[in-house]
C-alpha cells in the first residue's frame, strides 16, 4: 500500500462522492465538497469527477490534494 492511501470504511454497499470527501475528513461540509468537485479538483479512480452524486462502492480510489483514499466496504 502506498503512504498517501489511506482506507475509509463505509458501511453500506455504496457512497456518493460528496458524503465520501465529508467521511474522509477532506472537507468540513458538503458545500466544500461541491466546490472542489465542480472545480475538477477531485479523481475518481485516476479520471477527473465532476459528478457529486457519483455512487462509490469498496475499491474505488478517489485523489484530492496529493492524497488518495480508497473506499472499503465488506459485506456482512
Amino acid at each position: 500500500m502506498k503512504n498517501n492511501l489511506k482506507e475509509i470504511e463505509i458501511n453500506k454497499s455504496f457512497i456518493k462522492l460528496g458524503e465520501f470527501l465529508k467521511l474522509a475528513c477532506v472537507c468540513a461540509t458538503g458545500g466544500e465538497a461541491k466546490l472542489l468537485i465542480i472545480n475538477s479538483k477531485v479523481k475518481l479512480n485516476g479520471e477527473i469527477c465532476t459528478m457529486r452524486g457519483k455512487k462509490l462502492t469498496g475499491g474505488d480510489i478517489v485523489s484530492v490534494n496529493n492524497m488518495e483514499y480508497m473506499v472499503k466496504y465488506e459485506a456482512n
